[in-house]
């Protein structure tokens, strides 16, 4: 009776597909997409696994779900004559909120995870670089060196902030090196050096590299289709008498 009476008195944990997506959420953050599973998420929820289904059918929609939540937070590109700084902010935002949540970027690449959030993101982008004079072939290829960019850059910049012994192992490795090896040991140097240094940070460097070429492109004149050599017309030959 006092066992019956205690989990009667236990209060009711309310849940929303909102409140399971952000639990879900943060345990990717924590732990990494692939210790997302819905037993986990009750526990973290602190309910069965039984009520996580009455509001996400299964793990997929979980996934299509945290996607969706997290490229909310992009901000969109407005277009307008400064389409530069509006790409740029907009590609700068989208690089933050990824590397606040890595695993999306994985899930970014799946054919069959293009959310409503996303096609708004690339809606935006699109559009502000057809308005901004763009054509079609070079507005695809435009926006596929911007997102391959901000993707390939979180990945890689995740991929070594991670890694907690760099700083040891590029000693080690200028060290060995140095004599064969100079640039390369400069380069890792710089590695070791970067969180000191106050210049423009690397995703942004490449980033204004491709903005800055994709400004000469639109300011080139457009090219003139080669004109059509044509045969010359052959005289009528004279019927003989």
């Amino acid at each position: 009776m006092a066992a019956l009476a205690s989990a009667r008195a236990k209060p009711r944990v309310r849940l929303d597909k909102d409140r399971v997506l952000r639990a879900a959420i943060q345990i990717a953050d924590k732990s990494g997409i692939e210790s997302l599973s819905m037993r986990k998420l009750a526990q973290d929820l602190g309910v069965e696994a039984m009520s996580v289904y009455y509001y996400v059918a299964n793990k997929d929609e979980i996934l299509d779900g945290i996607l969706n939540f997290v490229i909310t937070e992009f901000e969109l590109a407005i277009g307008g004559p400064d389409w530069k700084t509006a790409i740029r902010q907009s590609a700068i935002s989208a690089h933050d909120v990824l590397m606040r949540h890595p695993w999306a970027c994985n899930l970014m690449m799946s054919v069959r995870r293009v959310a409503p959030a996303r096609m708004r993101y690339m809606e935006s982008l699109l559009r502000s670089l057809r308005e901004a004079g763009f054509s079609a072939n070079m507005t695809h290829h435009a926006y596929h060196a911007l997102d391959s960019h901000i993707i390939g850059s979180t990945l890689w910049e995740a991929g070594y902030s991670s890694n907690k012994d760099l700083e040891d192992v590029a000693k080690t490795f200028v060290a060995k090196t140095v004599k064969e090896y100079p640039y390369l040991a400069e380069h890792a140097e710089q590695h070791m050096t970067r969180s000191k240094r106050k210049d423009v940070p690397e995703f942004e460097f490449g980033l204004d590299l491709i903005l800055d070429g994709l400004e000469k492109i639109r300011a080139r004149p457009p090219r003139r289709a080669p004109a059509l050599a044509t045969a010359p017309r052959s005289r009528p030959r004279r019927a003989r008498a």
